[in-house]
C-alpha cells in the first residue's frame, strides 16, 4: 500500500491537461468580459447614432429658380 501512495505521488500523468484546461478557462473568462464590455459600448454608440438621426431635419433643394 505504501508503494501504491508513493507512485501515486510521483506520477505526473494529467499534470499538463490540469494546466491547459485552467489556462484555457482563464483566456475564455477574459473573452467574454472583453466582448461584454465593447458590447455595452456598441450598443451606447449606436443609440447616440440613433438620436441623431432621428433628430435630423432633412433639407431638399432641386436647384429650380421657382417659377
Amino acid at each position: 500500500m505504501l508503494n501504491f501512495i508513493k507512485t501515486f505521488r510521483a506520477d505526473e500523468d494529467g499534470a499538463v491537461t490540469v494546466d491547459w484546461v485552467v489556462l484555457t478557462a482563464a483566456i475564455v473568462g477574459l473573452g467574454i468580459a472583453v466582448l461584454a464590455s465593447v458590447r455595452t459600448g456598441a450598443t451606447t454608440m449606436a443609440t447616440n447614432i440613433a438620436g441623431e438621426l432621428d433628430n435630423a431635419v432633412p433639407t431638399i433643394s432641386f436647384g429650380g429658380t421657382g417659377s
